[in-house]
């Protein structure tokens, strides 16, 4: 065991698939040389060569459409943009060719390739820095959408992602690459994709967060245990597919829900778990399913996005509402 940061886990898995698997690559902008704006691939040029891990032309269209190419000839790409509002002008080759290759060509050709995009506020960053785009890649039939929270999850999903026949979306939430440390096996592991976590048991309320969240979620768990309060935890992990039955079950139990995700409110990923729960859970309920998100605005300039981030206060006084409904 190591102990080890988000990107240090992020790093790791990489380094394992690249040493067992000499069809895997792995480029983007500044990610050879300077091993990546958050230095996620530092030292992983000089352990692999340059042919293997290298900088590609600013043209995130470019870079996507490469992986592609590269994908359906035998290649297991990971490629990266850089940040979260970087990945908007590859949606073309995204949602047009590489979600929709195994349908077009009726499972001749597969797509396996993993996209890794930082994302997510908190980091007082520039516009289209700070985004959290999950829902569009969700909404969109043929990927699947992977977000880790903890080191020893991001080390066992990437691998699972590369593995994986079909392409996987991994937003990695910039505001805990080193945040939070842990003790993450040395050797290769696998968590299953599609697969949510309890974190925690609890008896009146489930919270369902992802990402960044839960850590938002713990603190605020923390302070409703104060008040006696008993709250079930579920880090979601996968945005798609979801675990259905995980949320079902536990929602059956405590008789409420609380969805927390940093994505604007309208159409997002919170409207999708609570109509699963309405769905599943509908005669267990002792209060509305209620979601607790971002504002349908575009994410604030530094000096208001405190303002926009959800915090455990929040949480926590959502928390309450819902168990005194």
């Amino acid at each position: 065991m190591k102990v080890m940061n988000l990107v240090q886990a992020i790093n790791d898995a990489m380094d394992i698939k690249l040493k067992e698997d000499k069809s895997i690559v792995v480029y983007g902008e500044d990610v050879g040389v300077e091993g990546g704006v958050f230095r996620v691939t530092e030292g992983l040029q000089e352990k692999h060569g340059a042919d293997r891990v290298f900088d590609s032309p600013l043209a995130e269209s470019g870079i996507a459409g490469t992986a592609l190419g590269m994908a359906i000839s035998g290649m297991k790409p990971i490629i990266e943009m850089q940040f979260d509002g970087f990945s908007y002008p590859a949606f073309n080759q995204i949602f047009s060719h590489i979600s929709r290759f195994r349908n077009r060509t009726r499972g001749k050709f597969t797509v396996p390739m993993v996209i890794r995009i930082p994302y997510g506020g908190g980091i007082n960053a520039l516009e289209h820095h700070s985004e959290s785009p999950e829902a569009y890649f969700g909404h969109t039939p043929g990927l699947k959408v992977v977000i880790p929270s903890t080191p020893y999850d991001a080390k066992g999903l990437l691998i699972s992602a590369i593995e994986d026949p079909d392409p996987v979306i991994f937003m990695e939430p910039k505001r805990i690459y080193r945040a939070i440390k842990q003790e993450v096996p040395d050797e290769i592991y696998r968590i299953p994709l599609g697969k949510a976590k309890v974190l925690q048991d609890g008896s009146q309320i489930t919270v369902i967060a992802y990402g960044a969240m839960v850590r938002e979620a713990q603190k605020a768990i923390a302070m409703a245990k104060a008040k006696d309060y008993s709250v079930e935890l579920i880090d979601l992990r996968s945005i798609w597919p979801i675990d259905r039955e995980t949320i079902s079950k536990s929602v059956r139990k405590t008789g409420r829900a609380l969805v927390v995700t940093e994505a604007p409110q309208s159409y997002g990923p919170a409207a999708e778990l609570i109509s699963i729960i309405n769905e599943e859970a509908f005669l267990s309920l002792e209060a509305p399913p209620t979601r607790l998100t971002g504002f349908d605005t575009v994410i604030p300039l530094p000096l208001g996005e405190k303002h926009y981030m959800i915090n455990p206060e929040r949480i926590s006084a959502e928390i309450e509402r819902l168990i005194r409904y």
